[in-house]
């Protein structure tokens, strides 16, 4: 166990932090509170639960993830991956039903790491990946439209079709004030970032449209006419459970931990390749399992890293677990002294502000990529993004991987009898320890598929970092799919970040054209890239002499 769970926090401090990154990190943490309060709000009220809940979860789940966490500047809370998740949880079973589920994705969560499947990430594809965020982010902006339009509508149908046909039928009854907020709102939020980037675009939305509202009465729903007033204190109860009710919240309980357990590893490889840090997956996994069973406990919702928030917390200079627990008490301060003031926030600001989330989750520019990719990979992303916006996303998921194996399987088959050749020149040097020091050869054997792209990659910037040159030979591999290009393309990134040339040698014409597809020619040059591995030895003896 000692193996497996090692929070960052402690190695942080054995190591010791100085006092100038101990500032950096408290500043930060300050910075990315502010935006995660609008956004926390946001989350809730989209969730179908009450303002103080998405508070709650970003204080307390944040602080356990911070301290627990595998990560240097993992920052956890909320997240509108959830939105869908939590709000069909609540129509089902209510919201003892959700803590229950909450709770018990916690345990799974901290099984998972317990059984090292930190590495899980891995096994789901990229299209996969990309298919259900899509869909999510569709899901997510077709829920803001009531009150983006401030239609008084007491019930909306929960199916994504009869949703849109309500508000069709509702269009006339659209509130002229709530629309301007919303538009405004977007606008402040997209391009705030020309004026500043100190001050979040989504708290200046929300100061500018709450005083506006407040200041000329403004006939628009807010939170308080919505909800109520926001408490400025956090009560503790427990949720009512007969044994014999379990197997019932087993299903929605699976959703929220692999969810969760995909986007807190997403998040910290994301973060990983920023900082050119390491994080602990396993040691992830029980952190976010223990804020997931401890959090509901204090009126909170499913938690998990949040990606945003965590590239805002490195962007502000944060490297250290400290930056996301300063995150949370500054919440914390901002609940017990500000939240009566928060109550007067317009509801169609909050929907402004999801509606540039959802945009910014809907990763439609990988969403294109793939559809100029195989066919293969084509299936798995529409068959995953039209289950999750019109049928459920535990069962896209599900889907999704049994499709990705068994096109995998058909792909492999296909491929069994074929001869993959380098165009090799007689006077080959296969005897690396001819190879000049600064030098270094990496050879991928293989197709370069999603259960094997991350192992590639990992390796690949290892190697890297020791090297002057480096050369990747590609002689063996069939085929790479749209995880393998992502993958290849991240870790060639932060590989030239440190300044070292790639080239590549042995690379088919279909990986060559997968390439370009996928922009990967962008960050190598066309001069860079051999039919024969004598060729870019030459090429990378003449690169290491400049």
């Amino acid at each position: 166990m000692e193996n497996i769970f090692k929070p960052k926090f402690f190695s942080v401090l054995k190591s010791g932090i100085s006092k100038k990154q101990f500032s950096a990190d408290v500043l930060s943490g300050i910075v990315v509170g502010i935006v995660a309060l609008p956004l926390a709000i946001a989350f809730a009220v989209a969730s179908g639960v009450s303002p103080e809940k998405g508070l709650i979860t970003a204080i307390i789940a944040g602080f356990i993830i911070s301290f627990l966490g595998g990560s240097r500047v993992q920052i956890g809370g909320p997240t509108g991956a959830f939105i869908v998740i939590v709000y069909g949880i609540l129509e089902k079973y209510g919201f003892e039903g959700l803590m229950i589920s909450t709770i018990l994705a916690g345990v799974i969560l901290i099984l998972f790491g317990i059984l090292r499947l930190g590495a899980l990430l891995k096994y789901f594809p990229h299209p996969l990946i990309v298919g259900f965020t899509s869909g999510i982010a569709l899901v997510i902006f077709s829920t803001q439209i009531k009150d983006a339009l401030g239609l008084d509508l007491a019930k909306i149908p929960s199916a994504f079709i009869d949703k849109w046909g309500t508000y069709a039928v509702n269009l006339h009854h659209i509130n002229p004030y709530a629309l301007a907020i919303t538009v405004i709102t977007i606008l402040i939020v997209v391009f705030s970032k020309k004026l500043t980037t100190k001050i979040p675009g989504s708290f200046i939305a929300i100061l500018l449209t709450t005083m506006v509202v407040k200041l000329f009465n403004l006939p628009v729903t807010t939170i308080e006419s919505f909800f109520g007033a926001i408490p400025n204190h956090i009560s503790f109860s427990f949720p009512h459970l007969q044994l014999s009710e379990l197997s019932v919240y087993l299903a929605p309980a699976l959703t929220i931990a692999l969810l969760g357990g995909i986007e807190s590893l997403l998040s910290a490889v994301v973060s990983d390749g920023m900082i050119s840090g390491n994080h602990r997956s396993n040691t992830e996994l029980i952190a976010q399992g223990i804020a997931n069973i401890v959090t509901p406990f204090f009126g909170g919702i499913p938690a998990t890293g949040a990606i945003a928030r965590t590239a805002t917390n490195v962007k502000n200079g944060g490297r250290t677990p400290i930056a996301g627990m300063v995150h949370a008490v500054t919440l914390l301060l901002i609940m017990l002294f500000l939240g009566q003031w928060a109550k007067l926030i317009p509801m169609s600001a909050l929907a402004g502000i999801l509606i540039v989330v959802a945009y910014n989750m809907s990763e439609w520019r990988s969403f294109r990529s793939v559809l100029r990719g195989s066919v293969f990979d084509i299936i798995v992303l529409l068959s995953t993004f039209i289950l999750t916006v019109l049928v459920d996303l535990t069962i896209a998921i599900e889907v999704g991987v049994v499709l990705s194996a068994l096109l995998f399987m058909k792909r492999m088959a296909d491929i069994g009898n074929a001869e993959v050749k380098e165009k090799i020149d007689s006077d080959l040097i296969e005897n690396y320890s001819e190879i000049p020091n600064g030098i270094s050869i990496y050879e991928i054997s293989g197709p370069m598929f999603f259960a094997s792209a991350k192992t590639y990659s990992e390796t690949l910037k290892d190697i890297g970092a020791k090297s002057k040159v480096l050369i990747i030979r590609m002689r063996h591999v069939p085929f790479v799919d749209s995880t393998g290009l992502h993958n290849l393309k991240e870790a060639i990134k932060i590989i030239q970040q440190t300044g070292v040339k790639i080239v590549f040698s042995g690379v088919n014409s279909s990986i060559l054209q997968n390439f370009d597809t996928f922009g990967l020619l962008e960050y190598i040059p066309a001069n860079h890239i051999f039919d024969s591995f004598e060729k870019a030895v030459d090429f990378a003896k003449k690169e290491l002499q400049t």
